[in-house]
C-alpha cells in the first residue's frame, strides 16, 4: 500500500481559531480528517503530523523513506520563509514534497513572498484554502495511480 505522510509547521494547530479571516474556520483535525477519507478511496495510506519544532519535522522528512512513505505535502508555516534545515532535510531524502499554503505567501506580507523550500520540492499551491492540500493530493494520487501504486488506474 502506498503511503503519504503530511507535515503541518507551527501554529496550524490552531486553525479554526487563529485569524480565521486569512486561514479559514476548518480545523487541522477536519483537514487531516478529509485528506485521510479521499487517500482511502485510492487504497492509499496518510499520516497527518503537526509540530510547531522545527527537529520533529526535520526528523520526519528524514525518516520518511525508511517509514515508507511515497510522498511527503507539506505545509511548513513560517519555516517556509527561513528554514534551511528543513530545505536540506527535503533536499536530502529520496521522497517528492509539494509544499501547500493556506493563503496566497505572495500577496501577503513581504516577508512572506520567499520560501527557502520551493527550490527542493516537486511543486508549491498556494492561496485555495484547504483545497491548497486536497489539490496537493489529487497531484500525489494521479502520480501513484500512473506508477500503478493505488487501487484504481488513470
Amino acid at each position: 500500500m502506498s503511503k503519504v505522510l503530511v507535515l503541518h509547521g507551527p501554529n496550524l494547530n490552531l486553525l479554526g481559531t487563529r485569524e480565521p479571516e486569512i486561514y479559514g474556520s476548518t480545523t487541522l483535525a477536519d483537514i487531516a480528517a478529509m485528506l485521510k477519507e479521499r487517500a482511502a478511496q485510492e487504497a492509499v495510506e496518510l499520516d497527518s503530523i503537526q509540530s510547531n519544532y522545527e527537529g520533529k519535522l526535520v526528523d520526519e522528512i528524514q525518516q520518511a523513506k525508511a517509514n515508507g512513505y511515497d510522498y511527503i505535502i507539506l505545509n511548513a508555516a513560517a519555516f517556509t520563509h527561513y528554514s534551511i534545515a528543513i530545505r536540506d532535510a527535503i533536499a536530502a531524502v529520496d521522497v517528492p514534497v509539494i509544499e501547500v499554503h493556506l493563503s496566497n505567501i505572495h500577496t501577503r506580507e513581504e516577508f512572506r513572498h520567499h520560501s527557502v523550500i520551493s527550490a527542493v520540492v516537486l511543486g508549491q499551491i498556494a492561496g485555495f484554502g484547504v483545497d491548497s492540500y486536497m489539490a496537493a493530493l489529487e497531484v500525489v494520487l494521479r502520480r501513484l495511480r500512473a506508477a500503478g501504486k493505488t487501487g484504481k488506474s488513470l
